[in-house]
């Protein structure tokens, strides 16, 4: 019997989300440019409407260390991870997943 109530998963190495974050980070800018069409880079901070990406100021992603905020919703994240889950609505993980492949970081598909 496995002592551990969530046995690992053979699926694959696992997934580092920060390591991820932090490959994403130099790229904040073209990834703001393609999924928050609507705004623009003010200075260090991509500014839009919301996290649909239409005009406006209400929405703003420091493009330096990845925080944003849409100050109309009251969302947040600390990093680009956060970021792609909040605007596509998915999982962290499955943000993590998405960004590590558009990045070219092959072979990471589970974990935390």
């Amino acid at each position: 019997m496995n002592a551990h109530p969530f046995p690992k998963s053979d699926a694959g190495p696992r997934l580092d989300i920060a390591e991820v974050a932090r490959a994403a980070l130099p790229h904040l800018p073209e990834l703001c440019r393609r999924w928050l069409p609507g705004g623009r880079q003010l200075g260090a901070e991509w500014t839009c409407g919301s996290l649909a990406g239409e005009p406006g100021e209400s929405c703003k992603v420091n493009l330096r260390t990845g925080r944003w905020a849409d100050f109309a919703t009251g969302a947040k994240g600390g990093d680009a991870v956060s970021l792609t889950a909040a605007v596509h609505r998915i999982s962290q993980i499955e943000a993590a997943r998405r960004l590590a492949a558009m990045l070219g970081m092959g072979g990471a598909t589970d974990g935390r």
